[in-house]
């Protein structure tokens, strides 16, 4: 499942539309010049981003999701978008903006893989019982899009983005239930009547992301814009190195939010 998601997410990057720029012959360079500065278009935007870092699919290890908040995640950015055609019908933007990535959960889980703090003692095993998560990333984010306008007013978008973590952190705690150490036929360890064990994995977070952007943007007025986009991660959120949760887990975000057109 890992690896044709990952197949996904490289096809769908391979099937972005590539734009070269180009000229022949030394007395065209001044129209070259001209030419990329031609239909070119500056943004400036900020939003809020809606979602969390998911397993896909939900594995058995986690029996229910007893709460979720997304937080407040603010980003802001630009963008500039090269048109290619004189009814700016199609093109390429760049964008860069600095955004949050977060979410609060608490999960029913059974012999799910756990490091815990108890006391000073580390704790490796099996938890099954209730865990409380906090997981919040800074992020400068590089997308890279095919723009189509389909109505006068309506712009899509797709393509890849990259981002680089300059602060990351994932911790929380357990409560009621158990840890079998080393596996589930460990020794047991009882957390009950309010006695609770600390988890930290923010130094095991991956700092580079990539993914698919895919949205929507709509003029509400002449400089004024309405933007929409699904963002889907296509690699874990952890270093490929760290084996302590045994599942990947990919950030998907619904980003809403205005932008300024000039």
């Amino acid at each position: 499942m890992k690896a044709l998601y990952k197949t996904i997410c490289v096809a769908a990057i391979c099937a972005v539309p590539a734009t070269a720029f180009g000229a022949s012959g030394n007395d065209g360079s001044e129209a070259v010049k001209f030419g990329l500065l031609e239909g070119i278009e500056y943004e400036v935007n900020a939003g809020t981003n809606i979602g969390g870092a998911t397993p896909l699919p939900i594995p058995a290890e986690i029996r229910h999701i007893d709460s979720f908040s997304p937080r407040l995640n603010l980003q802001i950015g630009a963008k500039v978008t090269k048109w290619f055609a004189t009814d700016k019908k199609w093109g390429v933007a760049l964008g860069v903006r600095f955004e949050t990535k977060g979410m609060d959960t608490k999960a029913t889980v059974k012999n799910y893989g756990m490091e815990i703090y108890d006391n000073g003692n580390k704790l490796s095993g099996r938890w099954t019982g209730k865990v409380n998560t906090k997981y919040q990333s800074q992020q400068l984010v590089v997308p890279v899009t095919a723009v189509l306008r389909v109505h006068r007013r309506t712009v899509l978008n797709a393509g890849p983005y990259f981002s680089y973590a300059f602060s990351n952190s994932f911790d929380g705690f357990v409560h009621d239930g158990y840890l079998r150490e080393g596996g589930p036929t460990g020794d047991k360890y009882v957390f009950e009547d309010g006695s609770r064990a600390s988890y930290d994995f923010g130094e095991n977070l991956s700092t580079f992301q990539w993914g698919m952007q895919a949205g929507v943007s709509w003029s509400a007025y002449k400089h004024l814009v309405v933007n929409a986009n699904l963002v889907w991660g296509c690699n874990d959120i952890f270093e490929s190195s760290f084996k302590t949760i045994s599942f990947d887990l990919y950030p998907v975000y619904l980003n809403f939010g205005f932008g300024y057109v000039f």
